[in-house]
């Protein structure tokens, strides 16, 4: 897996606009890293599976039932889209090996992201990688491609064609211009520090504990954070969710408008689903131990 570096610096975290949880805008500061230049394969990750025979959370048997994950299941015609249960199931033997349910596999989707992974799996590659999550800064600034206070990595425009999302009507006509469901790494051009799918193809997981707005990080007034992060949930709560970033190709300018930088949702963290992946991070102490 090649990764770039990032050189870190202070940008304008969240967005102002869009939805509630994106604000409001602050200044915040990142030390240099490295992040992986597009997220996790299904290859790189069933080398992972292969060196260390780690089972992840939608193979693991449940008490509630048979083992299996998140799947879209596209309606036939419209619905209405205030229950976004009519277009999500929980399928069993869904998982990173068969994306779809049984009968399904990844023969042909080796450089596609693995998908269906768990806050838990993604920690245990990035462990067994020799490296981390993101946290959710430095997931935003490296996503930015150094454009501050713009809308997309490449700039104010939605732009069709730039990245991997839905086109068509949401959640039943998809016209599939940009191919069905998720792509191969690589397939849309990178944001100007080379990396690929910072937004659309699959939301991605980051280390942070989700918080509604920028003032999770505690900010006092006139200060920039510092390499803020969240390493624990809002009061005591039993269904931790943590922060998921870039949107996917369910995402749309006509439905859930967040394949942006600055977009953000809670997910929680043993749910997997076919529409969520990760990359993976390495900060200069980690290099250097």
């Amino acid at each position: 897996m090649e990764m770039a570096w990032i050189p870190g610096g202070t940008f304008a975290m969240g967005a102002e606009g869009f939805y509630p949880e994106e604000a409001p805008v602050c200044k915040v500061a990142v030390d240099g890293y490295w992040i992986d230049s597009h997220p996790v394969t299904n290859a790189e990750f069933a080398l992972f599976v292969q060196e260390t025979g780690y089972l992840t959370v939608a193979e693991r048997p449940t008490d509630q039932g048979p083992p299996g994950s998140m799947v879209f299941v596209q309606p036939p015609g419209p619905v209405p889209l205030r229950d976004w249960r009519v277009w999500w199931e929980l399928r069993p033997g869904a998982s990173w090996r068969q994306p779809f349910g049984p009968g399904s596999d990844i023969r042909k989707r080796s450089a596609h992201p693995v998908v269906h992974v768990a806050y838990e799996d993604a920690a245990a590659y990035a462990a067994w990688a020799g490296k981390d999550l993101p946290t959710e800064a430095e997931w935003e600034f490296a996503a930015r491609g150094g454009l501050d206070g713009v809308s997309y990595p490449w700039g104010d425009d939605p732009e069709p064609g730039r990245a991997n999302i839905w086109q068509g009507i949401f959640p039943w006509l998809d016209r599939s211009e940009d191919g069905h469901g998720t792509s191969p790494v690589g397939a849309f051009a990178a944001n100007a520090y080379g990396l690929f799918d910072v937004v659309g193809n699959v939301w991605e997981w980051t280390s942070d504990y989700y918080r509604s707005g920028n003032a999770r990080f505690g900010e006092v007034e006139g200060e920039i954070p510092e390499n803020p992060r969240v390493d624990s949930p809002p009061g005591a709560s039993v269904f931790a969710s943590r922060v998921v970033k870039g949107g996917s190709y369910l995402c749309s300018t006509g439905y859930d408008h967040r394949f942006r930088p600055a977009a953000r949702q809670p997910e929680a963290i043993d749910n997997g689903s076919c529409h969520v992946g990760f990359r993976c991070v390495r900060r200069p102490a980690q290099a250097s131990g």
